[in-house]
């Protein structure tokens, strides 16, 4: 018994140790688009397989639902948008690989909440803001990909009016984590709270501009995707081109002067954008 425990203990370790490494290889900076691409999945898969392990691990299960969250935004669902003109079935394919990756990542950001706070999801669907859960400092980056994931995941379900459904329950959770830290990722919550509040049936664009003006301000004119979805929000279906256009020019100096994953995306984004202008307006 002394033996089984003494082994059973000392994987728990290991699975911890491998645990806390994943979680730091997942905030590691990377700005090459096709490198990143080809890492991704063996990073994805293994960090996965640990975190089905260790469920409660907040910092593995944000970087892993991070992970997933990015790949099926900058990978897939974004490549279906560039080849549905030339091939409309592959771009479905794509489009329903990438909901699978964004459900994935809800999956994994969820379970970790839940594991962290039981009753975390009955509690989030509750009517009574009095019974809404409250969210540690700790869980915020958890909350952030949950919400931004499943946002993804409603985006790409429109025939699934289930999915569909659950977009009050992602705006309220973002809600939550933007009521407790307002400023976290340097705007990426602001962003995401602009992009709900302009997407959301009934929501108000002067509240979804002032989001994104505040994510463009906490980013310091540093952060690509604020530009780009104050673009896509806001400019794009009030039929704005020059706005647009605008937008998305200071996206592209914003990507030059802050080189990173997240920024290359963006800047890939807001060109191709800017391409195919004449398509949109």
């Amino acid at each position: 018994m002394a033996l089984l425990l003494c082994a059973c203990s000392t994987r728990q370790w290991l699975v911890q140790g491998a645990a806390n490494e994943l979680a730091g290889q997942g905030q590691a900076a990377e700005d090459d688009l096709v490198l990143a691409r080809e890492a991704s999945a063996f990073y994805l898969k293994l960090s996965d397989s640990v975190l089905r392990q260790t469920p409660g691990h907040l910092p593995l299960a944000e970087a892993v639902a991070a992970g997933f969250t990015q790949y099926a935004y900058a990978f897939v669902a974004f490549e279906a948008e560039r080849i549905e003109a030339k091939d409309a079935r592959a771009a479905q394919a794509l489009r329903v690989r990438a909901a699978r990756l964004y459900l994935r990542a809800q999956r994994h950001a969820m379970t970790a909440l839940e594991q962290q706070t039981p009753g975390f999801a009955k509690a989030l669907a509750d009517p009574n803001p009095a019974h809404w859960p409250r969210l540690s400092d700790d869980q915020i980056g958890v909350a952030y990909w949950a919400a931004a994931s499943w946002g993804g995941l409603i985006s790409l379900s429109k025939d699934d009016p289930n999915t569909v459904a659950d977009l009050p329950l992602a705006v309220r959770l973002a809600g939550l984590a933007w009521a407790r830290r307002p400023d976290f990722g340097d705007g990426t919550l602001a962003s995401l709270m602009g992009s709900f509040e302009a997407a959301r049936p009934g929501g108000s664009s002067t509240k979804a501009q002032a989001y994104f003006d505040q994510a463009i301000a906490l980013g310091g004119g540093r952060n690509a995707g604020a530009f780009v979805s104050k673009a896509e929000g806001l400019a794009l279906p009030s039929g704005d081109r020059a706005a647009f256009e605008s937008l998305l020019h200071q996206a592209l100096v914003a990507g030059a002067a802050q080189s990173d994953l997240a920024n290359e995306v963006m800047r890939a984004r807001a060109q191709w954008l800017l391409d195919g202008a004449d398509d949109l307006f």
